[in-house]
């Protein structure tokens, strides 16, 4: 008697380790020196995902961040009505998920693959381990996280700036007419 048992698919081939090149081309990890470089991509994994799928949901307990290799990943955020509202699109050489690593605070937003994605993850130990091994390098990467954070809020700021001031124009003229 025989069955029909399925053949499991073959085992996917690991991704290769990114590459010092690689490393180099995101901003995360300027001015770095090749030998920091090297050793991090002996310790850094990555990792894939296909589209659609859900990387990490707002208010999940963070370990780690993520740099975007290849593809694209959406960034999203619940209002006050428990509607999502899509607040990025990240695509190679962006880094997100690392407020949590700063702050210990949970995720503030949801983050999906818009296409097939292939990350860099960086967790908490990979860190630590920075940190242990060498504080320039570590210091530099928490620096260069600060100063991207610091470019999106200031984005955030113009667009809130925009925002209200057309809002309130929009107000100020519908009030004007009705007088």
């Amino acid at each position: 008697m025989s069955t029909n048992t399925p053949t499991p698919p073959p085992p996917r081939r690991p991704d290769p380790p990114v590459s010092i090149a690689q490393l180099r081309e995101i901003g995360l990890f300027g001015a770095l020196g090749d030998d920091m470089l090297e050793h991090l991509t002996t310790t850094l994994k990555t990792v894939r995902c296909e589209a659609g799928s859900c990387i990490f949901k707002e208010d999940d307990t963070a370990r780690e961040f993520y740099v975007v290799l290849d593809g694209e990943v959406e960034v999203s955020k619940r209002g006050k009505g428990g509607r999502e509202t899509r607040v990025a699109i990240l695509g190679p050489n962006d880094c997100f998920g690392e407020m949590s690593l700063l702050d210990m605070q949970p995720r503030s937003a949801t983050v999906r693959a818009v296409s097939p994605v292939r990350l860099l993850r960086v967790t908490s130990e990979d860190m630590d381990g920075l940190y242990r091994h060498d504080l320039k390098s570590y210091t530099l990467i928490i620096l260069n996280i600060a100063r991207d954070m610091s470019r999106r809020l200031r984005v955030t700021d113009a667009i809130l700036a925009d925002f209200t001031t057309r809002v309130l124009d929009e107000y100020v003229a519908s009030t004007t007419k009705r007088v």
